[in-house]
């Protein structure tokens, strides 16, 4: 028995396939470990990483360390994500605003979260992954919540679910995670009752407030939640309910005082510079990075040397035909060449006339390459 087992586990230290398929761990890169390994110049290796549960959150709380926590909306930004290390992966409905242009999160539907959910899914294997319940995803009734909550774990691919309200979502909680799913539970500033809260406005300002927040964080907690986040409360607020709870506290515009943090993707990193964006962008964010400078740069720089005829250059037309096949390729353009031409020049009449239509503007009084007309 003693030397079968040993059998197996040199196939499984000799197949890191397999090692993965045993065991919940994953490798990650991390800037930290990277800087350790190249001091003598080797290669970095590797940071194994266990997969984060809501059992390993509760456990970090319960020792004082912090909890990480970012939005992922695609493939591209779940890689990243993952590989930074974070505990936990939100799939947000605030891919609204900064995916799909929206100018808050309520119009998002089930199927808009069911296709993020489904890319983030396949680019982490580490973080938690959190998929963001959608207005209206939840709040007509407990069994739909929950037929819901089952969509974002058997079609989403995600590890747990997050709905926004306190004490008024009680019942959906316990519903949700009765069937079997866990939930993170949301009070504060809960972006998709704007109607009723009057906007984007920081929540616990006053003592009766303040003390209703953290009766709404009791009760989630007593529902079943396994987190709860804080969005836009004072931090007097935040660290009372903190120290109140059992269950992590992640915390977005509510001070240092939490469990752990959140911030969005696209701010964090200062994605985009369009307007629209800008004017979203919460006082609470810090960004990381400027990398939508860089993204215009670049993106004007191609621009520019395609428009130049820079590129591509010969360094990135690596394709070649052999001499050969390069006089058989002229040869058999010559054998039509003539039957060619005649269609070149048929296309090239019917395009104009074409051209000639749309700067007559017959359909309206369009200024079309500086021809106008009226009707």
């Amino acid at each position: 028995m003693l030397a079968r087992r040993l059998r197996l586990l040199q196939r499984r230290a000799a197949a890191p396939s397999a090692v993965n398929a045993a065991w919940p761990l994953r490798h990650i890169s991390s800037s930290s470990s990277s800087r350790g390994a190249e001091k003598d110049g080797a290669p970095a290796k590797p940071m194994l990483r266990r997969k984060v549960t809501a059992m390993s959150l509760n456990a970090k709380k319960r020792k004082g360390k912090k909890i990480t926590m970012c939005t992922a909306y695609d493939y591209p930004s779940a890689l990243h994500v993952d590989r930074a290390g974070m505990d936990i992966l939100l799939v947000g409905d605030s891919c609204g605003m900064v995916e799909l242009g929206y100018d808050t999160t309520q119009p998002v539907t089930m199927e808009d979260m069911l296709h993020h959910c489904k890319a983030v899914a396949r680019g982490a294997s580490s973080s938690l992954l959190v998929g963001d319940m959608p207005f209206g995803s939840y709040e007509v009734c407990g069994d739909e919540a929950l037929r819901n909550a089952y969509r974002f774990i058997k079609e989403g691919g995600m590890d747990a679910v997050k709905i926004e309200g306190g004490r008024n979502r009680v019942g959906t909680v316990a519903k949700i995670v009765d069937g079997g799913v866990a939930v993170m539970a949301h009070v504060g500033l809960t972006p998709q009752a704007i109607s009723v809260i009057g906007g984007f406005r920081a929540q616990g300002r006053t003592a009766v407030k303040a003390r209703a927040l953290l009766d709404d964080a009791l009760a989630v907690q007593d529902a079943g939640a396994f987190a709860v986040v804080l969005e836009c409360v004072p931090a007097q607020v935040a660290r009372e309910i903190t120290a109140a709870l059992e269950i992590p506290t992640i915390g977005i515009g509510a001070s240092g005082a939490t469990s752990g943090q959140v911030l969005v993707y696209h701010d964090l990193l200062g994605m985009t510079t369009h307007p629209h964006h800008e004017a979203f962008v919460p006082k609470f964010c810090k960004r990381y990075a400027s990398l939508g400078e860089h993204i215009n740069d670049a993106l004007e720089r191609y621009r520019r040397e395609v428009e130049d005829g820079v590129f591509p250059d010969d360094a990135y037309s690596p394709y070649i035909m052999s001499d050969e096949e390069e006089q058989r390729f002229i040869a058999l353009l010559k054998s039509d060449e003539d039957h060619r031409n005649q269609q070149l020049a048929s296309t090239k009449q019917r395009l104009t006339e074409a051209d000639e239509y749309e700067a007559i503007a017959l359909y309206g009084s369009n200024d079309f390459d500086g021809a106008k007309s009226g009707n």
